[in-house]
């Protein structure tokens, strides 16, 4: 490669530098992006008004619209009316499950943002695996892998949005929703090909913690032994009471009262299922399962049942529930202590999962991060009041969360419909079609405009807008050029087949590490400049790297989706190597097929 110039090289830093800071989580992504800005605009490689276009830019209208539009599919109840008749319709197969949960994810991805799509269905994701005596971690990978399949066959996918975006800006024809259609389908059904056939059997035969101390699973024999729908009860130890400094073995709750101790805890330590010789000490919470009437008599032993936390509640049973933090939880970053989490819910936090690792101690005082599984105790109706919240995923069935507004359904519906058929028959450019659906949904009171704009991912926003301008300097200052005079240098004496795999394959690795939505917007401009060099129909180039951009499957933090799945999945970070090596190669076959096939690249 030539020498770089003094601008080129000056925008390689602040590329460097930023890329740098998105993967140390020294700043949030969205601030990393405005520094980028500021950086571009103040040292001249880009004009002011090229600095801010990106909050212009109809590929960031897109995205707010589509923010609002999945979350009335949400809000009316659809989605979960889908995941409904999954629960309703699976059998106990695991290779039909597999199908099942994968095939649906794609699905829902054609129309929904991934994450939206993975999040309403991995409660019943969890509620089926329960039913059919299914690992979770049967499940929940391929259903992550199957909304990220799914965002290949859409237009409505932020990196393609993106990747058609940066064709119109160097003045090419953009995508459309046929453009990924025939090369994405084609994906998806050889995924689940894959996926039933090899890739389940490389999944791990795991269940997640939480779920194994959760009412519907403490253990086989427990199941067989208690009547789990009988309620949890929480007592304290007082200071006078006859089982201060017992061994739990010696207590007689079991022998005598029939009950079982499922946890104790004990300040800000956790002990679930204790062990026998563990010592009872005054002020310790007993989590208790049986009988009311059996409970009732621990009082005459010196026990409080209930809590005392200002709450007053009518039925003092606890229940235990599985909750999760969801990329978009306002939680994220702060502690449950900071949160003022059991005085607001009621709820008391007894441990939580985080990248396959139980944690016990101090559960109150650990940042929260996106994917940590907390196992929560207390009272049924907080349980239920937790479960419409939006900052916080229940996955116990029972508490799932209720569509606040079911009756607008057919609203819901048909306008996401009328939106679809604009855009694939290009009836009206999608910024105004998704604005026209925004504004419709709010007509007719399936959303309002304060809800659409809480509804908003304005971290994705800005991001997105904040790194556009990284696009167009690259194209400025020439370094697209040079970088895709390199590549083609490299690759062009192997065929145009091979420069489009080279591209592929960079982005592939490129999103491993900074997700799909950053790399679009530094890989997109060097192979659409590459393809336009070469003369290769940029349009197939953009489709390969946005397929690129979606082939998330070897890292847990490649996209958020596979981080939501790994507590609830009991996932450890190799677990998605394992097997998304072979999706990725199925990926690349399929795509490089589909180039000759369908785009005609030779």
């Amino acid at each position: 490669m030539m020498p770089l110039a003094p601008d080129q090289l000056l925008l390689v830093v602040i590329i460097t530098t930023a890329l740098g800071l998105i993967i140390s989580n020294r700043f949030r992504a969205d601030l990393v992006a405005l520094m980028v800005l500021l950086a571009l605009a103040l040292t001249g490689l880009v004009s002011a008004q090229d600095a801010v276009s990106g909050f212009s830019r109809s590929a960031v209208i897109v995205i707010m619209g589509l923010f609002v539009i999945t979350r009335s599919l949400e809000d009316t109840g659809v989605v979960q009316w889908i995941a409904n008749r999954i629960r309703m319709v699976s059998g106990g197969s695991e290779a039909v499950l597999v199908v099942i949960f994968m095939l649906v994810g794609a699905v829902l991805s054609l129309i929904m943002n991934n994450i939206a799509a993975g999040a309403v269905l991995l409660p019943a994701a969890m509620h089926v695996s329960r039913e059919a005596n299914v690992r979770p971690s049967k499940l929940l990978m391929p259903l992550a892998f199957g909304t990220l399949t799914g965002g290949m066959a859409t237009y409505l996918t932020t990196a393609n949005i993106i990747l058609s975006d940066i064709l119109i800006t160097q003045g090419q024809e953009g995508l459309s929703m046929l453009s990924f259609v025939p090369a994405g389908g084609l994906i998806v059904l050889a995924g689940l090909l894959f996926m039933a056939v090899i890739g389940r059997h490389l999944l791990p035969s795991r269940e997640s913690m939480a779920q194994a101390l959760s009412p519907y699973g403490l253990s086989s024999k427990m199941r067989e032994t208690y009547r789990l729908d009988e309620r949890l009860w929480e007592v304290r130890v007082l200071p006078d009471s006859r089982l201060v400094n017992t061994a739990l073995s010696h207590s007689n709750i079991g022998a005598e009262l029939g009950l079982t101790v499922v946890a104790i805890w004990r300040g800000h330590h956790a002990m679930l299922a204790p062990e026998p010789i563990e010592i009872i000490n005054a002020n310790d919470y007993l989590l208790v399962m049986g009988r009311e009437e059996r409970v009732r008599h621990l009082e005459e032993w010196g026990l409080s049942v209930g809590r005392d936390n200002g709450h007053r509640e009518h039925d003092y049973s606890v229940d235990l529930t599985e909750v999760l933090i969801p990329p978009r939880s306002a939680a994220v970053g702060k502690t449950l202590s900071d949160l003022k989490f059991r005085n607001k819910y009621g709820l008391t936090s007894v441990a939580f999962w985080r990248e396959g690792r139980s944690y016990r101690t101090d559960v109150g005082k650990t940042p929260l991060q996106v994917g940590d599984a907390l196992l929560m105790v207390g009272p049924i109706n907080r349980i239920r009041k937790l479960a419409q919240e939006r900052d916080y995923m229940l996955l116990q069935s029972s508490h799932i969360f209720q569509p606040p507004k079911p009756q607008k359904a057919i609203w819901a519906l048909l306008i996401t419909a009328l939106v679809l058929i604009s855009a694939i028959f290009n009836v009206i450019p999608l910024a105004e079609a998704v604005i026209l659906g925004w504004v419709a949904l709010i007509l007719t009171d399936v959303t309002s405009m304060d809800e659409a704009y809480r509804t908003i991912e304005w971290r994705v926003i800005f991001l997105i807008a904040g790194m556009l301008p990284v696009s167009i300097a690259m194209i400025n200052t020439g370094l697209a050029d040079k970088l895709g005079q390199t590549l083609v240098a490299l690759l062009s004496p192997y065929g145009a087949l091979a420069l489009i795999a080279g591209l592929f394959a960079l982005t592939v690795l490129v999103t491993q590490v900074i997700g799909g939505q950053v790399a679009a917007l530094i890989v997109g401009p060097i192979a659409v400049t590459a393809a336009l060099q070469v003369g290769i129909n940029p349009q197939a180039v953009a489709v390969a790297v946005s397929v690129g951009c979606s082939t998330a499957f070897l890292t847990p933090i490649a996209h958020p989706v596979n981080i939501l799945m790994m507590g609830p999945g009991g996932y450890s970070f190799g677990d998605f190597s394992r097997v998304g090596i072979g999706m990725t190669i199925v990926t690349f076959v399929v795509l490089m097929l589909a180039m000759v096939g369908i785009w005609g690249v030779g």
